[in-house]
């Protein structure tokens, strides 16, 4: 077995989590969008119907986050929605001290890895500078890879090798921790990184998928396995 040299992490509901924070920053543009004389889509079940299946769209890879905010406007009758995507961007970043949390033992965590001579590094799905401003209020201090502008996403295998290039580690000292049994676990292991599952939330994990190197439930059990998550070379 390979000596751990280096560990990617996943971010959202891996580092921290976002309370809704893009939905609640689209729910926040209706009133620019009254005043600008847009429609209102209906009840506010409408509005964060559409917002949630935009959000949906952005994040799965089919429309940047420019493209989400432009038909947000759209969809309301409005069809320059420049102003809309600067707003949307600013108020989002701004709004991270107030929405983003981390989940516990994040700072404890890195500090132990790094006494460990463990590199770090983060590689999320998402824009830039949210998903980075997102990273510091978590309190994680490494390089932060944003697939949007990598121009890959995870699962992509292209995406991790980014990450290892990152790390200057290769794969067979690597592991992977995150909490999407696709866009992580799977992404991972096809690129050949060892794979940590963080499943805080008791989720099932999907029969359709290989299982994960190792399964935690809190960060501060991976502390308790560094040692044996990377695959035998």
């Amino acid at each position: 077995m390979d000596a751990l040299r280096g560990i990617g992490f996943d971010l959202d509901h891996t580092l921290a989590i976002d309370n809704n924070l893009e939905r609640v920053c689209f729910l926040r543009l209706l009133r620019s969008v009254a005043s600008r004389g847009g429609r209102s889509l209906g009840t506010l079940a409408d509005e964060i119907d559409s917002v949630d299946r935009l959000l949906a769209r952005q994040r799965s890879g089919e429309v940047t986050v420019d493209e989400a905010v432009r038909l947000f406007a759209a969809e309301r009758g409005l069809m320059s929605g420049d102003w809309f995507v600067d707003s949307f961007r600013k108020m989002a970043v701004e709004s991270v001290a107030d929405f983003v949390v981390p989940l516990p033992g994040v700072e404890r965590t890195m500090e132990e890895l790094e006494k460990r001579g463990i590199l770090v590094a983060v590689l999320t799905n998402g824009w830039d500078p949210l998903q980075k401003r997102k990273a510091e209020q978590a309190g994680f201090r490494g390089p932060v890879l944003v697939c949007s502008e990598l121009g890959e996403r995870k699962p992509a295998t292209i995406a991790f090798e980014r990450l290892l290039r990152a790390l200057g580690t290769e794969a067979r000292q690597t592991c992977y921790v995150g909490d999407s049994p696709r866009d992580d676990v799977a992404g991972a292991q096809n690129a050949g990184l060892a794979a940590v599952w963080i499943d805080w939330e008791g989720r099932e994990y999907p029969n359709d998928l290989p299982p994960p190197t190792n399964t935690i439930h809190s960060l501060a059990e991976l502390l308790t396995i560094v040692p044996q998550c990377v695959r035998v070379s």
